[in-house]
């Protein structure tokens, strides 16, 4: 079955749920999806990464990725470009660089680092740590479960005017150590007066980023590609408690930056040129829409925006059509403290099976487990928008071990603590943790649905979860009544089926026949 054609030269690809749904996978199918399409060996030659952090994880083509878009699994993409809303420390780009190229990938000659792209350093670790410290000793509230990456502090310089910028790396040493070291003396102020931190914690901050990182870069310390001591920060410490090693910290931060000194650019006038030339743009997100910092509920958001618009200003492109493709699974997870509207209760068998699979790529922390919730879903097709749907993770719902009868749910609406029935995501906080999900309910399915890559093969219960899922989004972003929906409706593109590149059904019904509606 001939899926439509994308509508764009720049095909965006985000996050419709918490995080974590699987988005990294999507960059190869689409690349191939082009290919067949298109008879072009080539046919995307730039993925950009559009917001966040190295805290938000991908896995693509069998590596964990933190900072690099997942398109550097596909040779076939001229250029790995690097947006100017995202923060990264110019060491994360070296040592997942060495990572990736370990696993046979190029990387230097393709990494293009907007010149606006803002770096974050040590400071910003520190002051991850610290404001945990700060929520959870001083004002007595729960962690937040910070990822130590320092990114909220990163957005916060630049918020407040102190942003460091990769541009500064091309512009001399001296304009540049002058700025690390006002960023570092603000940090410490901030550290000491404001987080109230204790030596104590101070020094163990040094030893967490240590383990965190060692741990992360193992394989790279037992290769010999990378020494233990490059992910030592205990060598940043000063001789005083709350005092840093400042030449040592410039020295490796300049070093870094003279590294990609090569791949600094103008990411602007690469993804205009590449539009001009016919070339497709990807453009990867790394968090999700209900993590953005405007949209979503805190604590547990994100720094950055995360809706598709953020990929204009990320990219510095003037507004034009793009083909959006929201990602999630076929049941929900949450890193983090906040309320979880849908989540499974604890005695629950399936919730039981998935926690088994479900760790962060980037913490390696336990996700939280629970049903789909249309609501999310379908308020972030009505304000953020996406032409297609993909549903990961449909194979995870297979009857297996405890789990072995019983219905599947689908989250369609809310109920207020008054009985009134809510449709859509309360904007109040107060609200949000007030709501209960209303529930209905579908067939579960006793079939290994793994091996499946046709549609119509999959068992009929999984089908008729699959059409609960999407006619249930689409009734919160549209209503009830399918007379008034719009012409063209989002399609589901691609339904995951496992984690391998190969474990994917794309032969999906137009969304109209798919319901029953055409």
């Amino acid at each position: 079955m001939a899926k439509p054609a994308f509508s764009s030269q720049i095909i965006l690809d985000t996050g419709i749920s918490m995080g974590d749904e699987g988005k990294g996978r999507l960059i190869p199918e689409i690349i191939h999806e082009l290919q067949q399409s298109t008879g072009k060996s080539n046919p995307v030659s730039t993925v950009i990464k559009v917001n966040g952090g190295a805290n938000s994880g991908h896995t693509s083509g069998g590596l964990k990725l933190n900072l690099y878009p997942a398109g550097v699994v596909e040779e076939s993409v001229a250029t790995l470009a690097i947006g100017s809303g995202v923060v990264a420390d110019p060491h994360k780009f070296v040592w997942e660089g060495a990572y990736i190229e370990k696993h046979g990938y190029s990387v230097k000659e393709r990494l293009l680092i907007d010149e606006r792209t803002m770096v974050s350093d040590l400071s910003h670790r520190l002051l991850d740590l610290g404001w945990e410290h700060y929520r959870t000793h001083v004002i007595g509230e729960e962690a937040r479960g910070s990822t130590g990456r320092g990114i909220s502090p990163a957005y916060c310089d630049e918020t407040a005017h102190f942003p460091i910028f990769y541009a500064d790396f091309t512009n001399g040493r001296a304009a540049f150590e002058r700025k690390l070291r006002q960023r570092m003396s603000r940090a410490l102020l901030t550290l000491q007066a404001v987080c109230q931190v204790d030596e104590a914690s101070w020094n163990g901050f040094f030893q967490t980023l240590t383990q965190a990182e060692t741990r992360a870069h193992k394989e790279l310390i037992d290769a010999g590609i990378l020494p233990a001591e490059a992910f030592n920060f205990e060598r940043f410490k000063g001789s005083k408690p709350f005092t840093l090693d400042m030449d040592a910290l410039v020295e490796a931060y300049w070093t870094a930056g003279q590294m990609l000194k090569p791949n600094i650019g103008d990411v602007r006038e690469h993804i205009l040129q590449t539009i001009a030339a016919g070339h497709t743009v990807i453009g990867e997100f790394g968090q999700a829409f209900w993590l953005d910092k405007r949209f979503g509920f805190p604590p547990n958001v994100t720094a950055s925006h995360t809706l598709p618009g953020e990929f204009y200003v990320s990219a510095g492109v003037p507004v034009q059509p793009v083909h959006t493709v929201g990602v999630c699974k076929a049941y929900d997870t949450k890193v983090g403290t906040h309320h979880f509207i849908c989540r499974f209760p604890t005695d629950h068998p399936l919730g039981q099976k998935l926690s088994k699979i479900e760790f962060g790529v980037t913490t390696g922390r336990q996700r939280m487990v629970g049903w789909f919730d249309a609501v999310e879903k379908g308020d972030a097709l009505r304000y953020g928008g996406f032409q297609d749907l993909c549903i990961n993770k449909l194979d995870a719902l297979s009857y297996s071990g405890d789990w072995n009868s019983g219905n599947l749910l689908v989250c369609t609406s809310y109920e207020d603590s008054d009985g009134s029935i809510v449709r859509h995501v309360p904007r109040s906080t107060a609200q949000h943790t007030r709501v209960k999900p209303i529930y209905t309910e579908v067939p579960g399915w006793s079939e290994d649905i793994s091996g499946i890559r046709n549609y119509t093969d999959l068992p009929e219960n999984a089908q008729r979860y699959v059409r609960v899922m999407v006619r249930s989004t689409l009734e919160v972003a549209y209503g009830a009544d399918t007379a008034v929906w719009p012409k063209a409706l989002p399609n589901l593109r691609y339904i995951g089926v496992g984690p391998e590149p190969d474990q994917i059904i794309s032969d999906i019904p137009e969304t109209r026949e798919l319901l029953g509606l055409a």
